[in-house]
């Protein structure tokens, strides 16, 4: 084991170990390092932590001592310096009338050298270009071509997501991106929809193509002849995340249905066309599949796929229930409050007759009813006149 400290020159850049040299750094400090390009400052982003020696790829060089505050005031003065010689530069560049684009100007700790960066679609010659700058910098000059990827990586700003870039905030190298990645995760191939902001595709391509690779052996291939629970049919569409593929049927080729992965069998992979000499087996055997995948718990819902990731990122601790208990099994321990002593609705029910025996049916007294109707007042027709004539009384006989 061997201790180290990890440091970063500038935001976004690339890590690097350093032996701490006996000293203790925490997360934030500033350290003077011997690096190949001379002396440097530079920030700790990791603390002292040991290591094996086996992840090292190179030596431990020694760091040189803690910075101070006058090494930061150097460092300040170095950006002020830096926005000086951008603008002489690009003056430079305007009277020389060079195809190439400045990006940024970087100076040394010691100030003995100013390191440009630009781009440029072809190769520049730059020794007059250089021979003026050292006129008017009195200092050291060098210029490096970089491509638009390490431009947007220096320059930085915000993506179609509306985050900041990734390879300006935690990209350490840049991951080789292809359009098959595209093609693979059913992506549009419109180039302004799968660039980044530098015209190069998207380094977030790059991800989830892992996840993609395996859920891809796992479904059949588009236009593959396939057996359904309804029968034998080609499948037209296939849909990675949810695991669910569309089928034409031979007995219904107007409306495609949708299928489980595992409710299918590959008869043909990726031909589209009817083998020669098959016979499709009949409904009964084909139906099957779906009771096999649903008694032996081969089909996964997206309920089931989120519930086990649910459990597995937040597991269930002891001594606060058994949360992964049936919802039937909670709902008899806790009886529902509304329905605790509410009398059963079936007609004539007897509260003296035994779980299981049928109850008589209830008595009721007849009402008394006379000529002029229910005898029970209603608070609808109690002062409602007689509906005779003209609502006068009728004319007593005899």
């Amino acid at each position: 084991m061997v201790e180290i400290i990890s440091i970063r020159f500038k935001n976004g850049g690339k890590e690097y170990y350093f032996n701490p040299n006996g000293l203790q750094f925490q997360v934030g400090d500033g350290v003077i390092v011997e690096t190949a390009r001379g002396t440097e400052y530079a920030q700790c982003i990791r603390a002292n932590t040991m290591v094996d020696e086996i992840e090292l790829t190179a030596p431990l060089r020694p760091v040189v001592r803690r910075a101070t505050p006058e090494d930061v005031k150097a460092v300040e003065k170095n950006k002020e310096r830096e926005a000086r010689a951008m603008s002489i530069c690009q003056q430079k560049i305007a009277e020389h009338e060079l195809e190439m684009k400045l990006v940024s100007a970087e100076y040394s700790f010691d100030g003995s050298k100013v390191l440009f960066f630009f781009t440029s679609e072809g190769r520049v010659d730059f020794r007059a270009l250089v021979k003026d700058l050292a006129g008017a910098l009195h200092t050291r000059i060098e210029l490096r071509q970089i491509g638009v990827r390490d431009e947007a990586k220096l320059l930085g700003g915000l993506g179609i997501c509306g985050k900041p870039f990734c390879c300006s905030q935690f990209l350490d190298e840049f991951q080789p991106v292809s359009i098959k990645m595209a093609k693979t995760q059913n992506l549009s191939l419109n180039p302004t929809k799968i660039s980044g902001t530098c015209g190069r595709l998207m380094c977030c391509l790059k991800y989830e193509q892992d996840a993609y690779e395996d859920l891809v052996k796992r479904a059949p291939k588009q236009e593959s002849f396939v057996e359904t629970p309804d029968g034998a049919g080609t499948v037209s569409s296939v849909n990675l995340l949810r695991q669910t593929v569309q089928v034409r049927l031979e007995s219904d080729p107007e409306t495609p249905r949708t299928y489980h992965n595992s409710e299918l069998s590959v008869i043909r992979s990726g031909k589209g066309k009817r083998p020669e000499g098959y016979v499709e087996p009949p409904l009964e055997e084909l139906a099957k599949l779906r009771r096999s995948s649903e008694e032996g718990g081969a089909k996964v819902t997206e309920e089931d796929s989120l519930a086990a990731a649910i459990e597995a990122a937040f597991p269930s601790r002891p001594g606060h229930g058994d949360q992964s208990a049936p919802s039937e099994e909670r709902e008899d321990r806790r009886p529902n409050r509304r329905t605790r002593h509410r009398r059963p609705r079936s007609e004539g029910a007897d509260p003296q007759a035994k779980p299981g025996e049928p109850r008589p049916p209830r008595e009721e007294p007849p009402r008394p009813k006379e000529e002029g109707g229910d005898s029970r007042p209603n608070h609808r027709n109690r002062r409602r006149r007689p509906r005779g004539g003209g609502g006068k009384p009728p004319a007593s006989q005899g």
